[in-house]
């Protein structure tokens, strides 16, 4: 089974890079805008359908996305094309190869309002210009083709890229304490677990080459906890192994103001992953650990 994935240096793309030597009967063919064999440019729609047509995948994984929620207040027609028109571009293709798709996105497409953890068909509302471009991504993939999945998935870290974890770890090298939201909640996920699972889907299509195609699904880490409870989690590992730590105080969302507006309540409830696929998430130390362990061996190499 052949898979083009979008982008290359992204945490998922690379993750998914990682993870490929698990799923021997997958092959990925990998397009970005530069470092690849296929140019694939998200803001150039012709390059996206060039990219399909010339690898003629049986899947596509976007894993490319504009992804700065800040910047993406001042560049929202950037952001629409890459994370909104370029996905429906991407499933007009699949469905011109018969190829299915799997279109990951984002917890952003919730408000935050609700006080319990979010399932695929509640109702969506996002409130910044990251959650309405990746919202429309979702509604463009399933208007353009029938053989699709909506994975959302929420607070990403890996070794790769820039992410809370590697903030943390460089802020704590010159620092003693570090001030952490302890009012925004949700579900630390690791991109090393969600290119696993991602890709498992993938090989289970090979088999059955239906489940759970046209249908939304939640994908994210075991552990709820907030951006507070994250960082002390992340200083109690790197401390194990004597890496850089800091005590953590708590603040209030009021207290660290940003450009855009984060969900207070971006909790996701997988358990529909879990019942159509069997896909438990690990637990958040197990995920921690195992990131870790990919940073000391790319820091040694």
């Amino acid at each position: 089974m052949r898979i083009l994935v979008t982008g290359k240096d992204g945490q998922v793309a690379r993750c998914l890079a990682d993870r490929a030597a698990n799923h021997p009967d997958l092959e990925l063919v990998f397009a970005a805008r530069a470092g690849t064999d296929i140019l694939l440019d998200l803001v150039q729609f012709e390059t996206v359908r060039e990219a399909v047509r010339t690898v003629r995948p049986d899947v596509i994984i976007n894993a490319a996305a504009y992804t700065n929620v800040d910047q993406a207040e001042d560049e929202p027609e950037l952001a629409m094309q890459i994370n909104g028109i370029a996905p429906g571009i991407l499933a007009e293709e699949a469905a011109g190869c018969g190829a299915k798709i799997i279109q990951v996105s984002t917890d952003y497409v919730f408000d935050g309002t609700l006080d319990r953890p979010y399932q695929p068909d509640d109702a969506v509302n996002p409130i910044g210009v990251y959650g309405r471009t990746k919202l429309a991504g979702e509604e463009a993939v399933r208007s353009a083709s029938a053989d699709h999945v909506i994975v959302r998935t929420a607070w990403v870290y890996s070794p790769y890229g820039r992410n809370f974890l590697k903030t943390m770890l460089r802020l704590a090298e010159t620092r003693n304490e570090i001030t952490v939201v302890d009012d925004q909640f949700g579900n630390p996920t690791s991109a090393l677990d969600i290119a696993n699972r991602l890709l498992t889907i993938a090989d289970r299509w090979r088999s059955d080459g239906k489940t759970g195609l046209g249908q939304i699904y939640h994908l994210a880490g075991s552990d709820e906890t907030s951006w507070c409870g994250f960082a002390r989690a992340i200083f109690a590992e790197s401390a194990r192994r004597g890496g850089p730590s800091a005590d953590v105080t708590a603040i209030t969302t009021a207290d660290y103001p940003t450009k855009a507006v984060r969900p207070a309540n971006s909790r996701l409830d997988c358990g529909k992953l879990v019942r159509d696929f069997g896909l438990v998430a690990p637990k958040l130390e197990t995920s921690l650990a195992e990131v870790f362990d990919a940073l000391g061996k790319l820091s040694s190499s």
